[in-house]
């Protein structure tokens, strides 16, 4: 993991234009509220996503240095990039700032979907079946 140093307006403007997707800040506000790595196929079933448009903004958050990977045998983990940049820390504010009410369905989802992990590791992907009966016995 590289730490970012800002040089340039460029890179301040990468961030705000990372952050400007609806899907790209529910992410970040997950892997910041949730305190907690997520897999790829737990963030397509917390945000009701597909596998690409999910990967598509994962790959975008990374590329902005907000984000980093950590692959675990077949699954790959993300987790907020913690930096003592005093830009990242009021990103990260500010991010931390949107009122959990907004997000009700989105933790909700994500605490049965983690509730499912086995010694804190994904075991099942995304839109499995064990998944989709979670999803109806708790009607979420």
């Amino acid at each position: 993991m590289t730490v970012r140093e800002f040089n340039d307006w460029e890179q301040y403007t990468i961030i705000f234009k990372t952050l400007s997707d609806l899907t790209r800040l529910k992410i970040m506000w997950l892997l910041l509220s949730m305190d907690s790595k997520i897999s790829v196929s737990e963030i397509i079933d917390v945000l009701e996503e597909n596998q690409y448009n999910v990967s598509k903004h994962l790959k975008i958050l990374k590329n902005a240095g907000l984000i980093y990977e950590k692959k675990e045998g077949k699954w790959a983990f993300y987790q907020y990039r913690e930096s003592n940049n005093l830009f990242d820390k009021a990103i990260r504010d500010t991010v931390l700032t949107i009122p959990n009410n907004m997000m009700l369905d989105e933790v909700k989802r994500c605490e049965q979907r983690l509730a499912m992990r086995v010694d804190g590791k994904c075991v099942v992907g995304s839109e499995s079946v064990e998944w989709k009966k979670v999803k109806k016995v708790n009607k979420i």
